[in-house]
């Protein structure tokens, strides 16, 4: 028996959730210097949409199965669809190592004060990849920089203002905020960090 071949929808859909997926990794060369490599969420839902997509057209399956892998399409596509739109402005690498001493490429919004640049993260963050004070690599715009994170905390105006000054640089962050998916305000767990240009001859 000749297997039903995909129906127009299928086709459509999986053609979304392979571009989707490539999309993450083809949205971090908008930036220079070492490609950026994805991972956690994004990796993970890329990978997750490829399946689908396999999956959406492969012949004879029953179509319950296709209504799961449509149930099963945003768990995918929300962290894909969040990498693509986080990565779409300047984005900076800090080079870091997590809390089990491995090497981590944090990559974040950054704003410019008259003081220094600024970087914003949650406070659970900060703390596990050991930023207050450590002398780590900066890459921006193509370029790689010494820098010393000064973690603001307690100093919740400053907190505030550079935060606000994030959303208003970047309209993803204002898109997303209007649905739910970046915070417009600074949250209690919200922390700030001034990147400081390392003591002269450091590496």
């Amino acid at each position: 028996m000749t297997a039903k071949r995909p129906s127009t929808f299928h086709i459509v859909f999986t053609v979304v959730l392979i571009t989707a997926g490539l999309a993450v990794f083809a949205v971090r060369l908008l930036h220079p210097g070492p490609y950026a490599m994805p991972h956690g969420g994004a990796l993970y839902g890329a990978l997750g949409s490829f399946m689908l997509a396999g999956l959406m057209l492969f012949p004879g399956k029953p179509r319950f199965l296709t209504w799961i892998l449509l149930i099963l399409s945003p768990v995918a596509l929300f962290p894909v669809i969040y990498s693509i739109m986080g990565e779409s402005e300047e984005v900076i690498s800090l080079y870091a190592t997590d809390s089990q001493d491995q090497p981590t490429d944090l990559r974040l919004w950054i704003v410019d004060r008259e003081d220094s640049a600024w970087v914003g993260m949650p406070r659970s963050k900060a703390v596990e990849h050991a930023l207050d004070g450590a002398q780590l690599q900066m890459l921006r715009a193509g370029q790689l920089v010494c820098v010393v994170p000064r973690l603001y905390d307690e100093d919740r105006e400053t907190v505030r203002t550079i935060h606000a000054m994030k959303v208003e640089k970047y309209s993803v962050a204002q898109i997303a905020g209007v649905i739910g998916m970046y915070p417009l305000e600074a949250t209690e767990s919200t922390v700030v960090l001034r990147l400081d240009n390392c003591p002269e001859g450091s590496a």
